[in-house]
């Protein structure tokens, strides 16, 4: 079994490093629309599970819209925490595999987590960098325990750093639609130039007062009531 976790804290609160940019309802539709991105995604990636860490009631019902399922911690502890608690619990399920990434990636393909998933191998996590080469965008375990997670910047040379202190051989997997995760007022310009037929891309777009190019790489919504197979 393939399990991915989305770690989603509330959105009132999302993206707070946007404030300069946008106001507090633009920031909360944005990052709305780009979970529904991502899980659009992973639905067509179309893994054995899909959990999303939140104790937001919205981030719940944007979740079950796409089959995935809600994954509710005690308290919010941060972004760290909440794959711990997912780790674990796929660990408890006996997932072979065991992925996660950000909510905020809305460039992300079902290539994208295809590839990702493919990649993971016993004994070398595989890990995807951001575009500034600091952060960890996606990760691959087998099994789901391989090593403790921790991130925030630069926790990508502490993943890799990490790994080998335990005797594992870590991968690097570049991965394009996983490189963007939307934080600072400039990656809005690049959301929109890398990804304009997203549901995140237009909604930008239409803030910016300019019109999508040619479609890109966007993912459809499931119908409703559409479910992310199971094993």
């Amino acid at each position: 079994m393939i399990v991915c976790a989305v770690p989603v804290k509330d959105l009132v609160n999302a993206k707070q490093r946007l404030v300069a940019a946008l106001g507090p309802a633009e920031r909360r539709a944005l990052a709305a629309a780009m979970l529904r991105d991502v899980l659009g995604a992973l639905a067509a990636a179309r893994l054995d599970r899909v959990w999303v860490v939140t104790r937001d009631p919205e981030v719940t019902a944007i979740a079950r819209e796409f089959g995935a399922e809600a994954l509710a911690e005690a308290e919010n502890r941060g972004h760290t925490a909440a794959v711990a608690f997912a780790q674990a619990a796929a660990s408890r399920a006996a997932a072979r595999v065991f992925l996660t990434v950000p909510g905020d990636v809305p460039c992300v393909t079902p290539a994208d987590i295809r590839e990702l998933a493919r990649a993971a191998c016993e004994g070398e996590p595989v890990f995807a960098p951001s575009r500034s080469g600091l952060g960890t965008n996606g990760v691959a375990l087998a099994p789901p325990g391989a090593m403790p997670l921790t991130f925030g910047e630069p926790s990508f040379e502490n993943h890799l750093a990490a790994a080998r202190a335990r005797g594992l051989a870590p991968r690097v997997l570049p991965l394009r639609g996983l490189a963007l995760d939307v934080d600072a007022p400039d990656d809005l310009a690049a959301l929109v130039a890398a990804a304009p037929a997203t549901e995140s891309g237009r909604l930008v777009a239409g803030w910016r007062g300019t019109e999508p190019r040619a479609p890109g790489a966007g993912h459809p919504r499931p119908e409703p009531g559409a479910r992310t197979p199971r094993s």
